[in-house]
């Protein structure tokens, strides 16, 4: 069934839980992943972000997505990740996704504020939910270092009552993509950061992390797991394995979507949302 992250995030918060956020942009991501979620009777978020774009038009993932969450028995949320534009935020929200995330996070405070506060006007005004980041998750091959934009507790409550946000995704020491070093969580910031804030937290940066990590961040606070680059490489991992001379797509298009449904049964199980539903 196709919902909002509301209507999934606030039982997760409430009951220490995480509910994955898997990135698709194809049918046999989103079919391993949803998949997953059926089997584990999981609550899930699909959806892809601005980045993304080029592997598929945000036209191409909304008539893909949404389709199969209407048909699906476990809630399904649509999520545009990181989006980056209003335009494209716009666009996501008119084409039916339930959430979106703007994420102004290298701009200073007082210019998140501004600009998140008014997108969730918009966003609401469409039945939709948006998510937020204060603090900034660095991305692959950047200079910054992990330690450069960790989240303040209470700058986050601040943000949260300023903005109307519906889910904050916090800095306390992941990285997006893969991992050059063992990351270090600041887990006691994150106690402090949920102490102060009543809003549903994100975690980003998710794949790499050991299932000791994840368990750490649910218990302590966070709602809400994005997780692409482990299902991304587990997809690719089984496409190259099980190619040879001769073989098509059909041969081992199967197999890509199994990958990609066990690499995400591992983090539901994990984070804790099987029989959640």
């Amino acid at each position: 069934m196709l919902v909002s992250l509301n209507d999934i995030l606030k039982d997760a918060q409430k009951n220490r839980y995480g509910i994955g956020m898997f990135n698709t942009f194809n049918l046999e991501m989103a079919r391993g992943v949803i998949t997953a979620a059926e089997e584990l009777n999981a609550p899930v978020i699909v959806g892809t972000a601005e980045a993304l774009i080029p592997n598929a038009s945000l036209e191409d993932v909304a008539s893909l997505l949404i389709p199969m969450a209407k048909r699906s028995p476990v809630p399904v949320a649509i999520h545009l990740d990181h989006g980056l534009s209003e335009d494209v935020l716009m666009h996501a929200l008119r084409l039916g996704f339930t959430s979106i995330m703007y994420d102004c996070s290298t701009d200073c405070y007082g210019m998140n504020v501004k600009k998140v506060a008014a997108m969730a006007k918009k966003a609401k005004s469409f039945g939709a939910a948006i998510e937020a980041e204060l603090g900034h998750v660095c991305f692959p091959d950047s200079d910054e270092s992990l330690s450069d934009a960790y989240t303040n507790p209470q700058d986050a409550k601040n943000f949260a009552d300023e903005t109307g946000i519906d889910a904050l995704a916090v800095a306390i020491g992941t990285a997006h993509g893969v991992y050059k070093t063992k990351p270090v969580l600041d887990i006691e910031r994150l106690k402090q950061i949920s102490e102060a804030v009543d809003t549903p937290l994100v975690l980003h940066g998710g794949s790499g992390l050991s299932d000791d990590d994840f368990r750490q961040c649910v218990t302590n606070g966070i709602s809400k797991v994005n997780i692409f680059t482990d299902i991304n490489i587990a997809g690719a991992r089984a496409a190259a394995e099980n190619y040879k001379p001769g073989k098509g797509i059909t041969d081992i298009n199967t197999l890509v979507i199994e990958a990609i449904k066990q690499a995400t049964i591992n983090k539901l199980k994990v984070i804790g949302c099987e029989n959640k539903a």
